[in-house]
C-alpha cells in the first residue's frame, strides 16, 4: 500500500494511548489494578489488560486526542501508511501487547505457527510471543519447553497418567526476567506472577492440560490434546529466562531481549534521555517503572491542513502504561528519570 492510499483525514497522527481492554478468566486476580492502576470493576478475576490489540472485535480504543474513539482497526484502514511506514499494507496491526496476572497457574498450552493456524484455526495468525516478568511472588514458576529426551511417545503416556507437568522444564521466575516463546513450545505460568507480553495478533490458545482444574460451574475446562500434540516442536527443549543483570544500576542503558521473525523487544534503564522512532516503524512503549515523559523532537507535518502537533506537548507515562509512536512520526525524546522502558517494533 502506498503512501497516496493511506489519505490523512484531520490533524497529522501523534502517539497513541488507548483504553485497555479487560479480560476476565478464573485464573485472573486484582494486581492489575493495586500494581498497574487499571480501572477494574468488582470481582477478584481480572486476568489480562490488553493494551494495543487489532483483533476481531477485541479492539484498542484511543483513549484521548483529536482521534478519541476510533478503534485500532479504523486507524489501520484510513492512516495505513502513517501507522505502518515501511511495513504498510497489513490488513491488521500485527502485535498485540498485553498484562497479564496469573493469580492462578494458567493451563498447559501450545500455539500454532502461521501454517497450522491457517489449518486448523482458520482466520487466526500463528502466536509467537514473548513475556517480561514484573513481579513475582515467592516460589512462582514459569514452565517453557520439555525437558531433554522428552518424545511425542513419552509426552502422550504423560497425559494418560496425569502428570504432564513431570515432562516441562521449568524454573523459578523473578522480576525482570524475559522469556521468549516461539510458536510450538509447550508452556504455562505458574501463581502468582505479573507479566508484560508481546505476541502476534492471535488468540489461538491449545490446551494441552488444565491441573484438573473446574470452572465456575464446576465444569473442566476443554482440552485440545489432539492439536496440541499436532502442533508441538519436537525440537524445542527446555527454554532459560534472560535474566536482568542485578549487579548492573540506572545507567545500564539499552538491551536487545528478543529479536525474531515477528517482533524486536528492546529494554531500556537509565535516567538519561532516550531518543526512538523516526526510522520508518511503529514503536510501542510501555513503562515498566519509574516515571518518562515523551516529546517530539520536531513537529509533524500538517499535509491534510487539519491542524498540526504542539510542539510543547508532551505525553507522560505512568507504570504500565503503554504509548503507540506510528511510523510517520518524527523522531521522539523520552525524558527518564530511574525508568524502566520496554520498546518494540518490527523487524
Amino acid at each position: 500500500m502506498s503512501k497516496s492510499s493511506s489519505s490523512q483525514v484531520g490533524p497529522p497522527l501523534g502517539p497513541l494511548r488507548f483504553q485497555s481492554l479487560l479480560k476476565r478468566a478464573i485464573w485472573g486476580g486484582r494486581r492489575l489494578a493495586t500494581v498497574l492502576g487499571k480501572p477494574l470493576g468488582p470481582g477478584d478475576d481480572y486476568a489480562e489488560a490488553w493494551e494495543i490489540s487489532d483483533h476481531g472485535p477485541d479492539q484498542s480504543i484511543v483513549a484521548e486526542g483529536p482521534r478519541r474513539g476510533m478503534t485500532l482497526a479504523e486507524l489501520m484502514a484510513s492512516h495505513n501508511a502513517d501507522l505502518l511506514g515501511k511495513h504498510a499494507g497489513l490488513a491488521r496491526f500485527p502485535l498485540l501487547v498485553k498484562w497479564i496476572d496469573a493469580h492462578d497457574r494458567l493451563s498447559v498450552q501450545v500455539h500454532p505457527n502461521d501454517a497450522q493456524a491457517a489449518a486448523l484455526a482458520p482466520g487466526e495468525s500463528g502466536k509467537t510471543e514473548a513475556w517480561l516478568v514484573l513481579d513475582a511472588e515467592p516460589g512462582s514458576r514459569i514452565y517453557a519447553g520439555l525437558k531433554p529426551g522428552v518424545t511425542r511417545a513419552a509426552l502422550q503416556q504423560a497425559i494418560g497418567d496425569n502428570r504432564v507437568t513431570d515432562c516441562l522444564h521449568s524454573f523459578d521466575a523473578a522480576p525482570g526476567d524475559c522469556v521468549f516463546i516461539p510458536a510450538g513450545t509447550v508452556h504455562a505460568l505458574g501463581a502468582g506472577l505479573l507479566l508484560y507480553e508481546v505476541q502476534q495478533t492471535s488468540d489461538v490458545t491449545f490446551r494441552l492440560d488444565d491441573w484438573d482444574r473446574t470452572d465456575h460451574e464446576g465444569n473442566p475446562r476443554p482440552l485440545h490434546v489432539a492439536q496440541s500434540l499436532a502442533v508441538i516442536d519436537w525440537t524445542c527443549g527446555p527454554v532459560e529466562p534472560r535474566r536482568s543483570d542485578s549487579r548492573a544500576g540506572p545507567g545500564r542503558g539499552r538491551e536487545t531481549l528478543v529479536e525474531c521473525a515477528y517482533f524486536v523487544l528492546e529494554r531500556y534503564n537509565g535516567s538519561d534521555s532516550l531518543r526512538l522512532g523516526g526510522d520508518r516503524r511503529f514503536h510501542i512503549v510501555t513503562l515498566i517503572g519509574g516515571g518518562a515523559e515523551l516529546r517530539l523532537i520536531e513537529s509533524p507535518s500538517d499535509t491534510a491542513g487539519g491542524g498540526g502537533i504542539d510542539a510543547a506537548a508532551a505525553w507522560k507515562l505512568s507504570r504500565g502504561d503503554t504509548l503507540l509512536l506510528p511510523a510517520c512520526l518524527p523522531p521522539a525524546s523520552i525524558e527518564c528519570t530511574n525508568a524502566t522502558l520496554l520498546d518494540c517494533y518490527l523487524p
